[in-house]
């Protein structure tokens, strides 16, 4: 799994790992992405940046994908199967409240 047409593509791992493509030619490079990592980080976090599979992001226990029009979004389904729970996971709902206010407050 490398990325979406415009956005990147995230899983969060059983033991809470943020998995994510590293950065190359191969991948859209996404100012979303990198701040999501950064709070991640703030968080203490877990982040791997390495290729993933599609088995992993079966067994994922989250999904999201960043991209600056979309921002961070839950991806709950695969090929009509459910990613973990079939819900938004924490650490998606985390980041992506951290990433909405770090947006309103920096807002002209």
């Amino acid at each position: 799994v490398t990325e979406g047409s415009s956005n990147n593509a995230h899983i969060v791992t059983s033991d809470g790992t943020i998995v994510t493509r590293d950065l190359s030619s191969d991948i859209l490079h996404g100012i979303t992405r990198a701040v999501v990592l950064q709070c991640a980080s703030e968080l203490h976090l877990r982040v791997e940046e390495r290729p993933f599979t599609v088995v992993e992001t079966r067994l994922a226990t989250e999904a999201f994908s960043t991209s600056s029009s979309g921002l961070v979004n839950p991806v709950v389904r695969m090929d009509g199967a459910p990613i973990g729970n079939g819900l938004p996971g924490v650490v998606t709902r985390r980041l992506r409240q951290i990433y909405l206010d770090r947006s309103r407050a920096s807002a002209i």
